[in-house]
């Protein structure tokens, strides 16, 4: 299989988390990730996608590249630091600590204002 790009833009709200992963788990699928696998893809995008949506962005852009190896998930990030939010800072710490785990690499680019996610086909779970 060559790579394939899915692009996804949904607004910042926790009513369209059901939608981001079940995406995620659905390409997760096409990667032919086991069942293990295909759950950890689900909940690493939900998890990213909270993470995002903390960040205040005006929408929440998405793209995943499926390969025969693994799911590459990228979320745009918004200007607003979560933990400026003390409500939210327990959340965001959680979110983060499960991407560490559920995901094969995680990383946080302020830079870019991006949060990657990829989950190897047979890597950890």
């Amino acid at each position: 299989m060559t790579e394939s790009i899915i692009r996804l833009s949904v607004p910042p709200e926790a009513t369209f988390a059901r939608s981001v992963r079940m995406m995620a788990a659905n390409l997760a699928v096409l990667c032919s990730m086991n069942v293990d696998e295909v759950e950890d893809a689900r909940m690493a995008a939900e998890e990213a996608f909270v993470y995002a949506c903390a960040t205040r962005p005006t929408l929440c852009e998405m793209s995943f590249v499926v390969a025969d190896d693994a799911l590459h998930m990228s979320f745009s990030l918004g200007e607003a630091e979560p933990d400026e939010d003390p409500a939210l800072t327990e959340s965001i710490g959680l979110a983060r600590l499960l991407l560490q785990a559920v995901s094969d690499s995680c990383e946080f680019d302020a830079e870019d204002s991006v949060l990657r996610v990829t989950k190897l086909v047979g890597g950890r779970s």
